[in-house]
């Protein structure tokens, strides 16, 4: 047993030991700065965006379906929901995040899209019992930076979540 015990007090399983140690350290430390440089910032924006931004749905008839449906994910707060209507759509410049039904602005869309700056996320929900979005009008959302068009109500609360990410938080 001491033979087995003086072979591992070798200077040898020092080093090794003292250089183990050294890289563990030097890895955790990397994975705390990779966490700073990394999630932490988009953490921040995320956090900013959930409690500050304001969210103006474009929607009529369907502004309650849409906003229970945001409200019920325990995500967004009722003061951060905006409902904009078809006589006062220039109201929706001043809001950085726009959410439009498709259905009921169908008419209205291109002048949202004036309205749009390169930094705003706008999200266009097309429900397909609406019908197809025309080719002519797709080419223009899809020219606009950070325009999405969703069919499906579960994608619409992801795609909302990711373009709080992906966009910055900007009071106006």
């Amino acid at each position: 047993m001491e033979q087995i015990l003086d072979f591992f007090n070798h200077p040898i399983f020092a080093i090794v030991g003292g250089l183990s140690t050294l890289i563990a350290i030097c890895l955790f430390f990397y994975g705390i700065y990779g966490v700073f440089r990394g999630f932490l910032p988009v953490g921040i924006r995320l956090g900013k965006s959930l409690y500050n931004r304001k969210i103006a749905i474009y929607a009529e008839s369907d502004f309650e379906s849409l906003k229970s449906l945001m409200l019920d994910s325990g995500i967004f707060k009722t003061k951060n929901i905006i409902q904009i209507q078809k006589d006062s759509i220039d109201k929706g410049e001043k809001y950085t995040m726009m959410l439009v039904n498709y259905p009921e602005f169908s008419d209205e869309i291109k002048s949202i899209l004036k309205y749009k700056n390169d930094g705003d996320s706008l999200i266009v929900y097309a429900p397909q019992s609406a019908g197809r979005i025309e080719q002519k009008l797709m080419d223009k959302i899809n020219k606009k930076r950070n325009a999405i068009v969703v069919n499906f109500r579960g994608r619409l609360l992801n795609d909302i979540v990711t373009s709080m990410i992906t966009t910055t938080y900007e009071k106006k």
